[in-house]
């Protein structure tokens, strides 16, 4: 099964840590900014930007693998994954932080919806061992090049030679063709609320 010593190191990808927490964030932020399902969840752009800082803080960076991509000079791309056997768990402290942050910059209306797709996107979770693409995304000033299917890359190299499979849920129509380039099938498409837009839950078997 897959681990992080199985990806190949490639140059100008970095894999970063608890010191690259506000690079993840704002990179990630930027990138789905236009994303319709965040725009229903956060309704704006600053609690967009801190509920990912949390997320990485609190679990991405210290329990996953998170990977920078520089590119001219400038850090243009981000991706957070869970491995298989590594926790989706936060501390109390954390999970109160992250709600509490969501809470504070967009309201009752956020957390709630907040609370909604964390529990969608868990009941529909995949059992078996796999590595779970949690979000990537490419910085404004870096779209056009190919700098998404570069950072991903390497880790579906890993996933085939380790036989893992990998999931993800995409939020956003437009990147579903982006998704199926890379080997990712629909599984399902799903709701957090009834007048949510649609999560599409995304599986790739090893090749």
């Amino acid at each position: 099964m897959l681990t992080a010593s199985d990806i190949a190191p490639v140059q100008g990808i970095k894999t970063v840590g608890m010191e690259s927490v506000a690079a993840l964030a704002e990179i990630t932020a930027d990138a789905f900014r236009d994303d319709p399902f965040n725009r229903w969840l956060f309704g704006g752009f600053d609690p967009m930007q801190r509920t990912f800082a949390n997320l990485a803080r609190h679990i991405y960076a210290p329990n996953g693998y998170c990977q920078l991509l520089s590119d001219d000079g400038a850090t243009r791309a981000a991706a957070m994954w869970l491995l298989p056997g590594d926790s989706s768990e936060a501390p109390l402290t954390g999970m109160l932080q992250t709600y509490w942050g969501l809470f504070a910059s967009g309201g009752m209306g956020a957390l709630q919806r907040g609370k909604a797709a964390g529990d969608a996107m868990a009941k529909h979770h995949p059992t078996a061992p796999h590595a779970y693409l949690f979000t990537v995304g490419v910085a404004s000033a870096g779209r056009g090049r190919g700098l998404g299917r570069r950072l991903l890359e390497p880790v579906l190299d890993a996933c085939d030679r380790s036989g893992t499979m990998a999931y993800l849920e995409n939020s956003n129509p437009a990147n579903r063709r982006f998704y199926a380039s890379l080997g990712f099938e629909r599984v399902e498409l799903f709701h957090a609320t009834p007048d949510s837009p649609p999560l599409e839950a995304m599986k790739r078997l090893p090749r």
